[in-house]
């Protein structure tokens, strides 16, 4: 079997990630490229670039030769419902076809817990909750996931990923704290999470590792053993970016009134992922890929905070202190989840 990877997606948020470990483990990495570049840092002998659009079949022919597993990480997040169809959708389905006519047998794919229906999720396996997403984004992904475990390959389902690079996750928090002065339910709310590096390792780590594709595919959740509280991430990302706190309670309609009222189907779906349970299940990963666990999640956000700071203009003198952010004790946990 060849040692090369092919990596879609290495530009991008999680992918650049990816891309650093592979070349700093001397791995021969193939990256498909559309229109942006790599990271300046990461051209060494050993990394190929090659272009291609995963809308455009004819494209793909011959980025998979020679080629031992294929990192697919590649999304289109938002825009036209066809344009998500075209690239999520059809473009996985492309991709794979040029895998299966080249020989390459292990495919892995980065998909999202959004393919579930909303809703209160406490602690469930990958396939005890019902499949309904909200979005063409998800839908799309959801379609490309089912065409992966089709084809024998295995899906990641990260909830929430922070890091380096994060568009999503903190700044939608950080705004949410700038627009609302008040917890929502309480900030009682508990979220799986996971630090882009720890991602990044548990799919450098299926690149590598020997596999045999299990017929039917696997699905794995990809979150830190614990879930967090939303309150102690709030106050964890205030101490770190120098942002006041919120006082008092709030419900999650009167905090709806609160914010901007041209993003009001946005904020909707933001304020059931940061103030309704949204935690899973995800030791099958960790012991599949046997990555080794990374310290406390306020030791991971520390190396990033930084970055954050830069991108979001936060001082980092922190205006109100309210005491350390300190993970109080969560019942239900994963070790005597039902």
């Amino acid at each position: 079997m060849s040692s090369r990877i092919l990596l879609t997606g290495g530009s991008g948020f999680v992918g650049s990630h990816v891309l650093g470990l592979l070349q700093a483990g001397g791995d021969r990495v193939r990256v498909l490229r559309h229109r942006r570049g790599l990271p300046g840092a990461a051209r060494t002998g050993l990394l190929e670039v090659v272009t291609g659009d995963l809308r455009d079949a004819g494209s793909l022919h011959g980025v998979c030769d020679g080629v031992g597993t294929v990192l697919h990480l590649a999304v289109q997040i938002g825009g036209a419902p066809e344009t998500c169809r075209q690239v999520n959708e059809l473009g996985t389905a492309a991709l794979l076809a040029e895998a299966r006519r080249a020989g390459v047998r292990r495919f892995v794919a980065l998909s999202t817990t959004a393919v579930y229906r909303d809703g209160v999720h406490r602690g469930a396996g990958e396939n005890l909750l019902p499949l309904d997403p909200h979005s063409a984004t998800s839908r799309t992904r959801l379609a490309a996931e089912r065409r992966v475990v089709a084809a024998d390959g295995i899906v990641l389902r990260p909830h929430l990923v922070y890091g380096t690079g994060d568009r999503w996750v903190i700044p939608a928090l950080v705004e949410l704290l700038s627009h609302v002065p008040r917890w929502v339910g309480g900030g009682r709310a508990r979220v799986s999470v996971i630090a882009v590096e720890d991602l990044a390792r548990h799919l450098v780590a299926l690149a590598r590792t020997p596999w045999d594709p299990t017929p039917g595919g696997e699905i794995y959740h990809a979150c830190e053993p614990e879930p967090v509280r939303i309150r102690y991430l709030a106050r964890l990302v205030a101490a770190e970016l120098g942002l006041a706190l919120p006082a008092g309670e709030i419900t999650a309609a009167d905090a709806l009134a609160l914010l901007p009222d041209d993003e009001a189907e946005l904020w909707q779906r933001r304020l059931s992922l940061l103030g309704v349970d949204h935690w899973y299940d995800g030791r099958r990963l960790w012991q599949r890929t046997g990555v080794p666990p990374s310290p406390a999640t306020a030791e991971r956000f520390n190396r990033h905070a930084a970055w954050y700071r830069g991108q979001l203009g936060c001082s980092g003198a922190v205006p109100q202190r309210a005491g350390p952010a300190v993970q109080p004790p969560l019942e239900g946990r994963l070790g005597s989840a039902a």
